[in-house]
């Protein structure tokens, strides 16, 4: 569970910071319901972009914003998501995607940050007058990290892999107090786990490790789980069924949205993505890749193998090309003329980054493998948006040349209508356990957790929901922190 042992020493600190500083912090429950959050504090959002480094972008932590850069009423609205047309997926089943584009910083990732900062902030736990805020990442987590750091009024240190796009070491700039690039690409999570162990040596430093806090599957499995449902609920019609769920793994903090989906629909399934290049679910492998945003060649601690039916493997190749196809217009004309996209819904293809693209493969694999029909509902979210590749896309132009539709028509039918279900494995008890048991070897023998609690993630049937249940304790805190600054009694 979240350690929840109070500071009251440094909670007084921390109270003044906020009070010197005008930081207000949402709840958990408004990000669900972001029409409650007090009307003072909506109709100041028009006025403040959506990256703009300010306490009220807090109150944009949540899959409702009003999706535009800047302005807007101020009042949210419905999950921002997409249905991807069956003629682009090329299934009968129906693909929704929720948008994490219309998140400060331009990725969900901002909320999973919070999910893990805040419990130690109004605890007093961490204190932003001598702590740095560590955010150990393959790269969005980490700029999620020291933007919250910033609205927070925190120092922070961000650690990413050297090979990450450009666009993600040029903001953090912007924002971070310090910035770390180690070794290699996004499968290299190793060499990020030895960096932040130097860094224990320094006492003012607290880690926030994405793959081992229990504040990210909480802020999924509440926030990321609540919205999918609501989508789900919205369009599912008479004969409409949820029929699972696919995340890449990353953090594995979007699992635990499918751990809410299968509680709330019974008989659901929920799939696992990872590289192919870099099969550690899949085949115990390992190796390094290009899909942008997921770190491999480990289990998170905060994945619950045990609850997971399926591992899907995606080839980066496959996401690469279609990041280009999606974006290039002889790609975009292509879709449209001869494939039949729908002209609308090819405008929207930007939303989707390279794990958001992989998102939706590994849904087109998990819909072909289970045959599922035009009355099936598959989800997944799009991490980002393709604003954060604009280096990869030219990267792509200089290696392959200028686009065209012969181009696009290749792309397009060894990509994306080529999709067959190979690299994948439906998971068995036995299975699942095997994937579990790697644990061992990365978080007991190399990062001070014990068999016991390993053991206890499988076994104990209320480990998992007495994180999943600390939202309401977590709020009331939260509650107690703003009565204490004063400033949300004092908005006008």
């Amino acid at each position: 569970m979240i350690d929840l042992t109070m500071n009251r020493e440094n909670l007084k600190r921390t109270v003044e910071r906020a009070r010197e500083r005008n930081i207000i912090i949402p709840t958990f429950a408004q990000m669900q319901h972001p029409e409650t959050i007090p009307e003072a504090i909506s109709n100041k959002l028009p006025e403040v972009g959506l990256w703009d480094v300010n306490p009220l972008n807090l109150f944009r932590i949540t899959w409702k914003n009003n999706p535009v850069e800047k302005g807007g009423d101020g009042k949210f609205g419905e999950v921002n998501y997409i249905e991807v047309p069956k003629e682009l997926s090329g299934v009968k089943a129906r693909i929704v995607i929720l948008i994490g584009k219309w998140f400060p910083t331009g990725c969900h990732k901002v909320g999973a940050s919070f999910g893990c900062l805040v419990p130690r902030l109004v605890t007093g736990q961490f204190d932003p007058s001598y702590h740095k805020a560590v955010w150990p990442s393959t790269g969005n987590y980490c700029r999620g990290g020291a933007y919250n750091s910033a609205l927070l009024g925190c120092n922070s240190i961000a650690i990413l892999p050297e090979e990450m796009s450009a666009e993600r070491f040029e903001w953090l700039k912007t924002v971070a107090g310090e910035i770390i690039a180690t070794p290699g690409c996004e499968s290299n999570v190793k060499e990020i786990f030895d960096e932040t162990h130097r860094l224990r040596q320094r006492p003012e430093v607290m880690i926030f490790n994405q793959f081992e806090e229990m504040g990210n599957p909480l802020w999924h499995y509440q926030v990321t789980g609540h919205a999918i449902e609501e989508v789900i609920e919205k369009i599912k019609g008479e004969n409409g069924r949820f029929a699972g769920a696919a995340f890449t793994s990353g953090s594995a903090g979007t699992m635990s949205a499918g751990d809410y989906l299968k509680e709330v629909y019974p008989g659901s399934k929920l799939a696992v993505g990872e590289a192919l290049q870099c099969p550690t679910l899949l085949n115990n492998g390992f190796g390094g890749h290009r899909i942008e945003g997921i770190g491999d060649k480990h289990v998170p601690w905060i994945h619950n193998v045990k609850n997971t039916d399926m591992v899907i493997a995606i080839d980066d190749e496959d996401s690469q090309k279609l990041l280009r196809l999606f974006n290039d217009p002889e790609g975009q004309k292509y879709l449209r003329d001869e494939v039949g996209v729908p002209a609308d819904f090819i405008e929207k293809l930007p939303l989707l980054g390279i794990s958001g693209i992989a998102n939706m493969l590994c849904c087109i694999k998990m819909a072909k493998y289970y045959e599922l029909t035009e009355n099936d509902i598959l989800a997944t979210v799009g991490t980002d948006s393709s604003v954060m590749y604009q280096s990869r896309i030219r990267e792509l132009e200089e290696a392959d040349g200028a686009y065209d539709a012969v181009k696009a028509a290749a792309d397009y039918a060894e990509h994306l209508h080529g999709l067959r279900t190979d690299s994948m494995e439906e998971l068995t008890y036995v299975t699942r356990k095997r994937i579990h048991n790697l644990k061992y070897y990365t978080w007991v023998e190399q990062q001070g957790k014990t068999v016991d609690e390993l053991n206890a993630q499988w076994y104990d049937p209320n480990y998992w929901k007495n994180v999943h249940n600390q939202m309401g304790e977590i709020d009331a805190l939260i509650n107690e922190f703003n009565e204490a600054t004063g400033l949300l009694k004092d908005l006008k």
